[in-house]
């Protein structure tokens, strides 16, 4: 024991008082965080996250609050829901939330990748060239005139019906 040395009161030097008022308050923010996150998910991905029924609709709830009050204090009752949870099953839902953003970051980056194939051969008669000789299978002819249509729509100002279209054929076939 020895004393503090503001107030002179004892103070136990072993004692194992557990975390710490700021310790508990940064656990309670990124739980308030992670609940927050899983409201931002679609209904679909949300039913793949292990929660109990009573966190999956206040979560579900989220979205139906149009004030921003409302939703500042619907997410503080979302943070108080998850502080029920324990170590164990906030790493289970932190794994499920790392897969669904994960597929989805690369999915992403796919599409990401198709437009700027898109944009190249609408560019360029020479990525077109090259895009035959790594894909002969591909029906040349209907590719062909979709780009010469998208590049006729870009040209008038028209409605880009051809350039959504080489996406849809890039994506078929999988690029």
């Amino acid at each position: 024991m020895h004393l503090n040395e503001k107030n002179r009161t004892p103070k136990l030097a072993d004692a194992d008082e557990g975390p710490s008022k700021s310790e508990l308050k940064r656990q309670m923010t990124e739980r308030q965080k992670l609940a927050e996150v899983l409201a931002a998910l679609s209904s679909d991905a949300l039913k793949t996250i292990p929660l109990d029924e009573a966190i999956k609709n206040a979560v579900a709830e989220t979205n139906k609050i149009k004030s921003f009050e409302a939703i500042r204090r619907h997410k503080q009752y979302l943070g108080k829901l998850m502080r029920a949870l324990d170590d164990e099953e906030l790493e289970a839902i932190q794994r499920r939330l790392d897969a669904i953003q994960g597929v989805s970051k690369a999915e992403t980056a796919k599409l990401h990748f198709l437009e700027g194939y898109r944009d190249r051969l609408i560019a360029s008669d020479e990525a077109f060239t090259k895009m035959i000789e790594q894909y002969p299978d591909m029906d040349i002819q209907n590719m062909r005139t979709l780009i010469r249509n998208a590049r006729k729509e870009k040209e008038q100002n028209k409605p880009p019906k051809a350039y959504r279209e080489i996406f849809r054929v890039l994506k078929e076939m999988g690029l």
